[in-house]
């Protein structure tokens, strides 16, 4: 009989090295929170710009904008890469104060809100909303502004593979909120949840613009992509409100929130599956709006399209 039992032996070593993970993690976040934001916003910015750019995913990038704008020169689409990669540090480091963060500051770190008044309308009536949005600017700061108006939601989440660093995150999540919100995981466990949150006549907030295999084939920057049908599907059950917005980027930790007006989807408001996808095409069609306007602030670090596009 073996002496030692090995797979015992190879469980502790995975916990102890998955807890040295969330220590390391830990200490980065206290070092962050120690700077002012601009000077974190700024830090993560420079780090996750130099090693970015030379990590084989740019590579994705750059093939996502030959496919999204063929009109940009080489200089260009690797300026935009860099763009989105000290966008993606800043995000990161200004994480951890997001919570303290002011609101309409007139220079230096905080945010403001334009469209507000579509929040103050929504906050006064009751049941489910649905808010929608992507991957642009700083996207952490979006709950934490709309919870400002009276309108908290919930949202999906990928979660962290090491428990004790998602359990960071998610505190990080609820400090910033001022109150804890329930949080769904991707997947089918997670997407039932959040209908039941939804039918309680709860609000829930989705980031659409990534790719999903499972969902539908829908137009986005003149290619067919997999796009989620969530938000579409979610509100031609419930016929509830669907409320777009993004945050960009002014500065270091320095943000805007844009909310638009929400989405009239009454001329294809039948529950079908026709409608969905007319109404996920309206949801693309805004995102690439957006990234349009701002392309160094989009995550292009995905492979959005078909996977025959990369060969």
């Amino acid at each position: 009989m073996p002496i030692f039992n090995l797979k015992k032996i190879s469980s502790l070593s995975y916990r102890f090295l998955q807890y040295y993970e969330y220590i390391l993690a830990k200490g980065c976040l206290s070092l962050l929170r120690s700077l002012s934001p601009e000077k974190a916003s700024n830090i993560g910015g420079v780090i996750c710009r130099l090693i970015g750019m030379k990590l084989p995913v740019s590579k994705v990038a750059d093939k996502n904008l030959q496919l999204a704008m063929p009109y940009l020169t080489f200089i260009e689409r690797k300026k935009i890469i860099a763009g989105a990669w000290e966008n993606l540090g800043r995000t990161v480091a200004e994480f951890p104060h997001l919570a303290r963060l002011k609101q309409n500051t007139s220079e230096g770190a905080g945010w403001e809100v334009v469209g507000g008044e579509y929040l103050t309308e929504q906050s006064a009536k009751t049941g489910a909303v649905l808010f929608v949005s992507g991957h642009i600017g700083n996207w952490e700061m979006l709950p934490l502004g709309v919870a400002k108006y009276g309108m908290p939601f919930s949202s999906f989440f990928r979660a962290a593979s090491n428990p004790y660093v998602n359990q960071l995150i998610l505190n990080l999540r609820d400090e910033a909120m001022g109150q804890k919100i329930p949080m769904f995981a991707k997947g089918s466990k997670g997407a039932r949840q959040a209908l039941k949150h939804l039918l309680q006549g709860h609000r829930l907030g989705v980031l659409s613009d990534q790719k999903m295999n499972d969902g539908v084939e829908v137009q986005f920057f003149g290619r067919p992509a997999m796009t989620s049908s969530a938000v579409a599907s979610l509100a031609l059950k419930l016929q509830c409100p669907i409320i777009p917005g993004y945050v960009q980027r002014l500065g270091p930790a320095r943000l805007r929130i844009i909310v638009e007006p929400p989405i009239d989807y009454s001329q294809y408001a039948e529950n079908n599956l026709d409608n969905i996808h007319r109404l996920t095409q309206v949801i693309n069609d805004k995102i690439e709006r957006w990234v349009k306007q701002n392309p160094e602030q989009w995550l292009w670090l995905h492979r959005r399209w078909s996977k025959e596009l990369y060969r």
